[in-house]
């Protein structure tokens, strides 16, 4: 049975941001983008060896409306935060939904956790030797991939689980969020009631990021659907690219670089420019 927290999150849920826009899913154009660099202030996200995940996702993210703003100047490109602020994952959403934003794109950097490695044996009394483990970091793998709104088996939830727990360090979080609770697997049963009414346009866009990011040879871990909080309450098309692993030691010096933040933008730049054309039939 569903706690009274998680039912008085699920109805607020739908006051806030769905049961407004669900007739706004189809046909409208692109005239305002809110750009939204993860984390921030006192969350500092994913860290790499000389990096922090809110640092790199602010600089793309300045470096991204910069050239959106060159690329279409009749649209209106709004920043959830352009200095290393804190900004609560509520407000995230409320700047996209309270200024009518057509598109939500949210940067981040990805990270693998520690693995254990043998390092040895160790002897015990009777003289059996057992393995002995250490923990070390997993900087092998990499690659960019996007997300869009979804609710899935909760194993698949591993991206989700991430980037939702930045809320337990906001103050009185189960108030503010009335009762969401990202380690709570009834949680993600509510979102998955609230199937995100712009999935396709997510989609749709995440997969143009996707296939310009692997046009400049970058690794595809491709377009995947997760209960990412923040996606679920944009009431537009909304997307979180991941744009590399800031725990793969070549990746976070192509994050880092002026390079490869260019790529990055520009793929999006790409994605976004041919998604409004299609959509608007220019």
């Amino acid at each position: 049975m569903l706690t009274r927290s998680v039912k008085n999150f699920s109805l607020v849920f739908l006051s806030i941001t769905l049961l407004p826009l669900l007739l706004f899913a189809q046909g409208y154009k692109v005239k305002t983008i809110v750009l939204d660099a993860g984390h921030g202030g006192r969350k500092p996200g994913a860290a790499g060896a000389f990096s922090t995940e809110k640092a790199v996702a602010l600089e793309v993210t300045l470096k991204l409306g910069k050239k959106l703003k060159e690329a279409l100047p009749d649209v209106r490109i709004i920043y959830t935060r352009t200095t290393d602020v804190d900004v609560d994952f509520l407000k995230r959403a409320q700047i996209a939904n309270s200024n009518k934003a057509d598109l939500f794109i949210s940067i981040h950097c990805n990270s693998m956790g520690n693995i254990k490695v043998q390092d040895g044996y160790t002897t015990l009394k009777n003289g059996k030797k057992v393995p002995k483990y250490r923990s070390v970091r997993n900087n092998v793998v990499r690659g960019v991939e996007t997300f869009v709104a979804g609710s899935h088996r909760l194993n698949e939830q591993d991206a989700a689980i991430r980037e939702n727990a930045d809320i337990k360090l906001e103050k009185n979080y189960k108030e503010k969020y009335d009762g969401y609770d990202p380690n709570d697997p009834a949680t993600f049963i509510i979102l998955s009631l609230f199937k995100n009414a712009f999935r396709d346009k997510s989609l749709k866009l995440a997969k143009l990021i996707q296939s310009n990011y692997i046009a400049d040879g970058r690794e595809s871990r491709g377009v995947k659907e997760q209960g990412i909080l923040i996606l679920q309450r944009c009431g537009m098309p909304a997307v979180l690219s991941e744009i590399g692993f800031i725990s793969h030691p070549e990746e976070e010096k192509y994050i880092n670089s002026d390079k490869g933040q260019d790529e990055i933008t520009d793929a999006i730049v790409k994605a976004v420019k041919t998604y409004k054309a299609d959509l608007e039939g220019k």
